[in-house]
């Protein structure tokens, strides 16, 4: 079972837009999606003929020129002139900019901030080091302190057993009379 496919090639008609806003920034555009516009394609010439029918068996259409030919098109508009216009009409760069100046702001305003940070850890870095050698010096101090102690402790107990040894009646009034406290 076969089937002939049958093709049939007709120019389309504009689409009529009734429907359409003005977008802010001027350019006409449908209702239904703020951006489209609609473009017709270009119109038939005259030299361009409709023969019967093609070797499928559908009829054809055949064209004395490029279909698509910016220099012949409808009412001689170039057409990527046409888009560069609409483009540049729909693209607003404000926006763009703003954003483009907030970021560079805030950037700026991040390097300055992490340069602080990295200043402010370098001098707690130093303020370590500084409280680590201060710390040193105060537990070799606590240590020379100690042993003076110590030694004045044992300077004190020999003189105490000495003196009790050599006046043992003034030691015990003296004793009775100003009690040690670990007595």
């Amino acid at each position: 079972m076969s089937s002939a496919r049958v093709l049939y090639n007709h120019p389309t008609l504009p689409i009529d837009m009734a429907g359409t806003n003005k977008s802010p920034y001027g350019v006409a555009t449908p209702s239904y999606h703020p951006r489209t516009t609609s473009i017709s394609p270009p119109e038939v010439a005259d030299s361009a003929t409709t023969s019967g029918v093609s070797s499928t068996g559908g009829p054809t259409f055949s064209g004395g020129s490029s279909d698509y030919d910016s220099s012949g098109g409808a009412s001689g508009i170039d057409l990527m002139e046409l888009l560069n216009d609409r483009l540049t009409g729909s693209f607003d760069p404000i926006p763009l900019d703003r954003s483009l100046a907030t970021q560079a702001q805030t950037s700026g305003a991040l390097n300055a901030k992490h340069r602080e940070l990295l200043a402010l850890q370098a001098e707690a870095q130093r303020r370590l080091v500084s409280s680590r050698a201060n710390f040193a010096d105060g537990v070799k101090a606590a240590k020379e302190v100690k042993r003076d102690l110590e030694w004045t402790q044992k300077r004190v107990n020999a003189l105490k057993s000495k003196t009790e040894r050599k006046y043992p009646k003034q030691y015990k009034m003296a004793k009775d009379r100003c009690p040690s406290p670990s007595d």
